[in-house]
């Protein structure tokens, strides 16, 4: 062993101790990891799969090209993204940091190899993608050496990740060299991309996705341009009648307004959330493809939102696609909570609308006294207010 064994244990105990999931790929070596984690209580809250890539096409087939050399920084960087957006999709919650570790290697065999000794580990996450890089002095070590050394390279790599310091150092000999590089991922550039379904932006910077649905949320959606008290004070009013949070949402695509496909137009609106609230980004902009992405959830929305929703032009002025869209998100099992609006000298309720006959079940008023904010974006955006 080339770190004792008792230093190597409390390394991985520190690593489960963390709130951290990941999805490893290996290809050629460093297999021998997955062994020491799964031989200290608690990885079943590290690792959420693995997966060894030993022959070539099965290693094709999971980074989506064939590489020209297959020990190379861009193929562990290929199999660590892969890796991080399926540990979002197998993760109960987004709120769960996840990541993805590609680890590709050369090493000693029983034939004589030209090239050199050589491994790439890349670890992805929701801030981006690190690279760790070793050329071993061939000849010095056996293969069990070699393998041990990558296996605690992907050990260190995954320390890190979890935000753990003061790790043993990578036993190196004279020559040999660890190389880091980092390299950011722009999930927002990957949604408007239509890579991802949705982007969750939380209170502290922090982004994460996943590609399955995500259920059972309180969604409170606009263009927020701006962000003001009366959105803030909805959120709670609803927050507090559904016994539950409220994530904002920010579709990039509405049916009623101008897409954002600025990016810096999309990170000025979501800085409004900053240290106050989570949201959502799509690019979703009907409530049936909301209720695709988010089941059994509940849409805040004002009135004149409802209005909308109820008027045949927004569906190619057809009724038979608007009631389509309205039984897909009661089949989805959402609702609509709506909040009233002052409007042309007077208060606008659900009872000013004229609901499709049958749907009225989806919809529910927040009554007056418990919600009224006589502003709107317009009219702050227009310095009236």
């Amino acid at each position: 062993m080339l770190i004792s064994q008792d230093q190597l244990d409390q390394l991985i105990s520190a690593i489960h101790a963390t709130p951290h999931m990941v999805v490893i790929e290996f290809a050629g070596a460093g297999a021998q990891a997955l062994t020491w984690l799964h031989a200290v209580g608690g990885s079943s809250r590290t690792i959420l799969e693995a997966t060894d890539r030993y022959a070539a096409p099965s290693l094709i087939e999971a980074i989506g090209f064939s590489p020209v050399q297959f020990t190379s920084s861009r193929v562990a960087q290929a199999m660590a993204v892969k890796a991080f957006f399926r540990a979002s999709h197998l993760v109960a919650s987004p709120q769960t940091p996840v990541a993805g570790l590609g680890c590709t290697a050369t090493i000693t065999t029983d034939r004589l190899k030209r090239g050199e000794h050589r491994v790439r580990v890349a670890i992805c996450d929701a801030r981006g993608v690190t690279t760790y890089s070793v050329t071993l002095t061939k000849g010095l070590r056996t293969r069990r050496e070699e393998e041990e050394l990558v296996s605690l390279l992907i050990i260190k790599a995954l320390a890190e990740a979890c935000g753990l310091t003061g790790l043993p150092p990578l036993p190196l000999v004279e020559h040999e060299s660890l190389a880091t590089s980092r390299e950011s991922i722009d999930l927002l550039a990957r949604l408007m991309a239509g890579e991802v379904e949705w982007v969750v932006v939380w209170p502290d910077g922090r982004m994460s996705t996943g590609s399955k649905t995500w259920p059972s949320l309180a969604l409170l959606s606009g263009a927020f341009n701006p962000l003001h008290p009366g959105h803030r004070q909805l959120a709670q009013v609803a927050a507090k009648k559904l016994g539950r949070d409220v994530y904002f949402e920010l579709p990039l695509v509405n049916a009623d307004k101008a897409p954002i496909f600025d990016q810096d137009e999309v990170r000025r609106r979501m800085a409004q959330f900053a240290g106050f609230a989570p949201v959502v980004l799509t690019r979703a902009p009907l409530f049936s493809q909301k209720a695709q992405l988010f089941p059994d959830s509940v849409f805040i929305l004002g009135v004149d939102t409802v209005e909308r929703l109820t008027q045949p032009r927004f569906y190619h002025n057809s009724l038979t696609e608007m009631r389509n869209s309205f039984e897909d998100v009661r089949a989805a099992g959402c609702r609509f909570l709506v909040a009233g609006r002052f409007e042309n000298d007077r208060f606008i309720t659900l009872g000013n609308v004229d609901i499709p006959q049958g749907y009225q079940g989806l919809f529910e008023q927040i009554p007056e006294e418990e919600f009224r904010v006589d502003i709107s974006s317009t009219a702050m955006r227009e310095g009236r207010v």
